[in-house]
């Protein structure tokens, strides 16, 4: 049965299903074939370097272009892309940041996938906030807006007891929200943290 499924008829496919990215699973329902056909189906394009992996499970087509966020929404949820990252997509640091940074309820995660660094930092529930979604090649991902990314970014800093970000655009973040938001840290040595370096 996996002879049956050549490149050509995979990948048209996939791309009429519009799944972008994929496991075996949904090859099984897709192509009808049984989860260990699926699984050999994938290793054999992974050879060929006709799909990707992600990570554990989940491919995506190598001539797929998924924008970074995107990706990393999807390979590790619950999670928005924030921090440095975010940061630097909204233009509050000059720097460009390659590392693809995101906060998480769960465990903390790093993966490198095409080149690239996505990495997940843990926060409580209570401040799983201060997102949206933002497009890129009509693909919709959640990222922190500016103010929620400043005060993750700075959050993570105080507690390793590491400088704050020093160099930043003021006017391309709101004081009083970014104030608003470390408040729901509950810690007010953090509060003080942001609030001496918003002067």
């Amino acid at each position: 049965m996996v002879k049956l499924v050549n490149q050509t008829i995979f990948h048209s496919k996939i791309k009429e299903k519009g799944i972008l990215i994929f496991s075996a699973q949904d090859v099984c329902v897709i192509f009808g074939v049984s989860k260990v056909a699926a699984i050999g189906l994938l290793h054999r394009y992974l050879a060929k370097k006709f799909v990707v992996k992600l990570k554990r499970g989940l491919y995506m087509l190598a001539d797929a272009s998924l924008p970074e966020p995107y990706i990393a929404n999807k390979i590790y949820s619950p999670s928005y892309v924030s921090l440095e990252f975010a940061l630097s997509y909204y233009g509050v640091i000059p720097e460009t940041v390659y590392e693809i940074t995101s906060v998480t309820v769960k465990a903390p995660r790093r993966f490198e996938i095409l080149g690239k660094i996505f990495s997940y930092r843990k926060i409580k529930k209570g401040v799983f906030s201060g997102y949206g979604i933002e497009k890129q090649n009509d693909l919709g991902f959640y990222i922190a807006d500016a103010q929620k990314a400043f005060v993750d970014a700075n959050y993570f800093r105080w507690l390793e007891k590491l400088p704050p970000i020093s160099r930043f655009n003021k006017e391309k973040i709101n004081i009083e929200v970014v104030k608003n938001y470390a408040k729901l840290f509950g810690k007010n040595d953090f509060e003080d943290f942001i609030k001496k370096l918003l002067r």
